[in-house]
């Protein structure tokens, strides 16, 4: 079996430890490194609050190589002001130190609890720990996926590899990520490698339209982080003919290869969202737009009467028809058509007859798709979604600062 993880693609390391930032007494911060360095791309939240690594992450994503990535849990670092700046730049400072880097060249995510400050004695020799014990071991990459949870319950991780210009390219991500996320870029804290030789700018374009074909696809409570980060390194050691032309063939594999890991690690937070116990996708199609399509599937898997009606295993097709009508899309009722799975609920503006004790056992599965047209015009899109259970409020109400 090939290795996974983030140490999968040719020239990377990682590590992950216990650095006593948490009060839980589990690993909470993690390094990635690329001794040779490697070309960086991100996407950040969109939130106007963000956090100081956010900010710090932006600045430093100018670096023409990147040669690490330093990551806390427990504390997002945000609405911290100057000193959470200082802190943030000062994590870029140690962990350029112990990797012999300019602190410039080091990229930054925290991800935890809103207004508290970092206990930086403990972040710094946290730091210097991971930095002795960086490796290219698959347990390093699964350490280092451990150290960025926070409510989530199980880490998350994928790899995949394509043949580009005769040469095997293998791109890895790791990702987190159970509550606050909506779609609008980032939606977590995503981190993937890869050993492609490609520009900068073709990695930062790759990077932008697969978060937004996967990570920007999800919603799990309608509300976007003030931390959201999605960071995608490069090494170049795969030894393909270099990726400059985005109309070329071997852009098209490593988009598309880069879109299936995306896709495969949104799937996974998706199932290991706060309090859930079912996902859906809402696939429109029959739309004006794009944008009208995406506005009424996002409507639909944010909608909270429609994920407590799946949570309790219930076709209501009325939910889904109302969240249509009030998203903003434009719509002519006599030609909407709603299908749970393969089973037709609603048909050109009307009900139909249909199997309820069907209907019942398509909305009871771990996973299901809604499908509806609007017979409007050929706009299409889709949304990942997850119920909500008693178990959200709960996790929720108990998260506090």
């Amino acid at each position: 079996m090939k290795k996974q993880g983030l140490t999968a693609p040719a020239g990377f390391l990682a590590s992950g430890v216990q650095a006593g930032i948490k009060d839980l007494g589990s690993k909470d911060l993690g390094m990635i490194s690329c001794p040779q360095g490697a070309k960086a791309a991100g996407v950040f939240t969109t939130n106007a609050v963000v956090s100081a690594a956010v900010e710090v992450c932006r600045e430093n994503l100018a670096c023409a190589k990147c040669f690490g990535v330093v990551v806390n849990s427990g504390v997002a670092n945000a609405c911290t002001g100057k000193k959470g700046l200082s802190d943030a730049r000062s994590m870029c400072r140690e962990a350029g130190k112990a990797l012999k880097a300019d602190q410039g060249a080091m990229l930054v995510a925290s991800t935890g609890v809103i207004g508290r400050k970092l206990p930086m004695d403990k972040v710094r020799s946290g730091i210097r720990t991971c930095a002795d014990l960086l490796s290219d071991s698959q347990e390093a990459a699964r350490d280092f996926a451990e150290a960025i949870l926070t409510t989530d319950t199980v880490s998350k991780q994928h790899t995949e590899t394509v043949r580009i210009s005769g040469k095997e390219v293998t791109i890895a991500g790791a990702i987190k990520g159970a509550g606050m996320i909506a779609p609008n870029m980032a939606t977590t804290l995503c981190f993937l490698t890869a050993d492609a030789a490609i520009s900068k700018r073709l990695l930062q374009k790759a990077l932008r339209e697969a978060a937004g074909e996967s990570l920007n696809k999800l919603t799990v409570d309608g509300h976007q982080s003030t931390n959201d980060t999605a960071l995608l390194l490069s090494s170049g050691k795969a030894g393909n003919a270099p990726i400059s032309r985005p109309k070329s063939p071997d852009y098209k594999k490593f988009y598309e290869t880069l879109l299936s890991v995306c896709r495969n690690l949104t799937r996974q937070m998706a199932l290991d969202a706060e309090g859930a116990t079912k996902i859906f996708k809402v696939e429109v199609s029959g739309a004006v737009s794009k944008k009208d399509a995406r506005k009424a599937a996002r409507a639909v898997a944010d909608y909270d009467l429609v994920k407590c009606a799946i949570n309790g295993s219930d076709p209501n097709w009325g939910r889904i028809i109302c969240a249509i009508g009030s998203c903003g899309a434009k719509v002519n009722v006599d030609n909407i058509t709603c299908r749970l799975g393969r089973l037709t609920v609603f048909r050109s503006g009307r009900p139909v007859k249909f199997d309820k004790k069907r209907a019942e056992e398509i909305v009871s599965q771990k996973e299901h798709t809604i499908l509806i047209d609007l017979g409007a015009g050929s706009g299409s899109d889709f949304c990942w979604g997850c119920d909500l259970s008693k178990k959200y409020v709960e996790i929720n109400a108990d998260y506090h600062t």
